[in-house]
């Protein structure tokens, strides 16, 4: 599922200088959340298969308006941007806003919504692509780092501005999250029945897979020379190496490093 938001698509990550974004909480971010945090196992509430078209949805205006709140949420936060920012982003009037959200919140719920549902598209359809549950892992850490990556506007957004929605929305994309973390736990359960992975935890290896993902949105900036595929690729290494799994002979499709990350040998016993 692809970001109805722009992006500056330049390489995602690794110059030092760049200013670090405030850490925000991982997914899930709240210990009420889901999964991944507590023991329970209770089955997530599933969403809609897809979320709903707005009205307006394929509008030139909404699409700036998105792009627009998505760039000023992501580098002020929630509260500390205003409908005036937005539109002045946007090349609009403050009224302008109006016109197709009915204010700030109903902006950051279709952010919201889209790109969770975005990000479950992507995360089914890469552990569904793999036949082994390594593969599996390594297509899930590898595609959704690099998402981070390539959308990191749109991702910190996601991540760490959607506590500020409304109650009801809050609640629907919280059963999104719930449905992402769950798509993950299968893929360890699957390795650890398989006898592919060593995990004393699912819960906590689960969330600890989780926030070396969307960790990536908080410190990627676009003058950062690693591309977003060797970002991918490398946490997709870690990931096996966290479930105690060799790495695929492999990488998935769409995350290949130019054969500058490979896993080493095992030393020979002296």
């Amino acid at each position: 599922m692809l970001s109805t938001v722009a992006t500056p698509r330049a390489a995602v990550t690794t110059d030092t200088s760049a200013r670090l974004p405030e850490p925000a909480p991982s997914l899930p971010p709240a210990p009420q959340e889901s999964t991944p945090g507590s023991g329970s196992q209770a089955p997530p509430e599933a969403p809609p298969e897809a979320p709903p078209e707005a009205p307006t949805q394929g509008s030139d205006t909404v699409r700036r308006l998105l792009t627009a709140a998505a760039e000023a949420f992501a580098d002020n936060g929630f509260h500390a941007t205003t409908t005036r920012d937005i539109a002045a982003r946007a090349g609009l009037s403050a009224a302008g806003v109006y016109v197709h959200f009915a204010s700030k919140e109903d902006l950051l719920y279709q952010l919201s919504r889209d790109g969770h549902a975005e990000a479950l598209a992507l995360v089914s359809d890469a552990a569904s692509s793999a036949d082994t549950p390594p593969a599996a892992l390594a297509a899930v850490m590898a595609r959704f780092s690099a998402w981070h990556a390539e959308h990191y506007a749109m991702a910190r957004v996601v991540q760490h501005e959607f506590p500020h929605l409304s109650e009801d929305h809050r609640a629907e994309v919280l059963a999104w999250r719930k449905r992402i973390d769950a798509t993950l736990r299968e893929v360890l359960e699957a390795g650890r029945a398989s006898g592919d992975f060593v995990l004393d935890d699912l819960a906590h290896t689960t969330l600890a897979l989780l926030s070396i993902v969307v960790d990536v949105a908080r410190w990627y900036t676009p003058q950062l020379q690693r591309t977003p595929e060797q970002i991918g690729a490398t946490n997709a290494v870690l990931a096996l190496r966290l479930v105690g799994a060799p790495p695929p002979a492999a990488m998935p499709s769409g995350t290949a490093t130019g054969g500058r990350l490979r896993a080493r040998a095992p030393r020979a016993a002296r």
